[in-house]
């Protein structure tokens, strides 16, 4: 029996879905978007058939009285023609060809969101081995293509069958109908029958989008081992994560062993913080933060500024706020003055030392 671990059981990470979306690998089905682009188109011609074909009447009718060019007889009024013909019809069918342009836009911005990516467009040797081409004829990618063919045969035959029957009456009084009327009932019943069969198609196409989503997440499904993986390399290895806290730990100990002997004073908190600082009036505007750590760092402050003989303060609320506000090597802000002057300013009264 294959390892468990082995199976693909577990949900994609976001980062996993984020690798794949890069790369080009969406659920996306060619057939929402043509089944969209045709309902559209079919709307489009019911709403502005008839500013269309009232172009081609102003075209013809130009044509016919030479409305186009001041002189007719002269072979230079076939390109005159030309642009009036180009102004008037594209008047006439830019709303179609913009609506259709946009329902495009949508139908792909609704499937896979906006995207930029060359990745599926570079070659791929793989791509060209036989062996995994005849895989790819049974696998049920494949089977869904050919069900979505057969279906779309079938939705097509069953509803011009039924709709040509429902309206077989119309069609066989339309030989009894003057010209124009013969050609508005014609044009309903396409209408009508290219309506059905754009909506059939459009529930198709639903169908083999919610195919590819499901296809596309259980091709993202992980196994065990490549979710334990992806963990390390979003988080980074725990091995080597405490390699680098025992390594930031020994700096810390060992700039803490060169600092603090140099303090004036450590503040403390007293046990969770403690702040070395440093003040030489000659060369500093205000006192320095030399060292400051918490929890066993703080302990360590503490006890090789005892060995040194370091004072050491207890101000719970300045050692708070100096070790949340003030990095190592950086000199105390001015709302600290008042609060340090007066440490310092004990201090140097226990020592004998003069303040400047």
């Amino acid at each position: 029996m294959p390892d468990t671990d082995q199976e693909k059981t577990e949900s994609p990470t976001p980062r996993r879905r984020l690798e794949a979306r890069q790369d080009g690998n969406v659920a996306r089905s060619a057939d929402l978007s043509a089944a969209c682009i045709l309902l559209a188109s079919i709307l489009l011609l019911d709403w502005y058939g008839l500013q269309l074909l009232g172009g081609l009447k102003v075209v013809v009718e130009a044509m016919l009285s030479s409305a186009h060019a001041a002189n007719p007889t002269r072979p230079g009024d076939i390109g005159a023609l030309g642009g009036f013909t180009g102004r008037v019809v594209f008047g006439a069918v830019a709303p179609m060809v913009l609506g259709t342009m946009a329902v495009a836009l949508l139908a792909t911005v609704a499937q896979v969101g906006f995207i930029v990516t060359v990745k599926p467009l570079q070659p791929n040797i793989a791509k060209l081995s036989p062996l995994k081409g005849l895989k790819g004829l049974f696998d049920a990618r494949a089977g869904m293509r050919l069900l979505m063919s057969l279906g779309k045969v079938a939705v097509i035959a069953g509803i011009a069958i039924i709709s040509i029957s429902g309206d077989m009456p119309r069609i066989m009084m339309l030989s009894e109908l003057e010209a124009m009327q013969l050609f508005g009932s014609a044009c309903e019943v396409v209408y009508g029958l290219a309506l059905k069969l754009a909506a059939g198609l459009l529930i198709l196409a639903l169908i083999d989008y919610s195919f590819q989503k499901w296809q596309r997440e259980r091709d993202l499904k992980m196994t065990k081992q490549e979710v334990k993986e992806e963990l390390k390399r979003m988080e980074g290895d725990p091995l080597v994560k405490q390699r680098r806290t025992r390594v930031a730990r020994q700096l810390a100990l060992q700039r803490i062993n060169h600092s603090v002997p140099h303090a004036d004073v450590v503040v403390t908190n007293p046990t969770h913080f403690a702040v070395a600082l440093q003040y030489d009036s000659k060369t500093m505007v205000a006192p320095k933060v030399v060292a400051k750590g918490a929890d066993l760092i703080a302990m360590r402050i503490r006890q090789v500024a005892i060995s040194h003989e370091i004072p050491i303060i207890e101000r719970k609320e300045l050692a708070r706020a100096l070790f949340k506000n003030v990095e190592v090597g950086q000199q105390i802000p001015p709302q600290f003055f008042s609060a340090v002057a007066e440490i310092l300013a004990y201090v140097y009264r226990l020592s004998g030392r003069k303040t400047a």
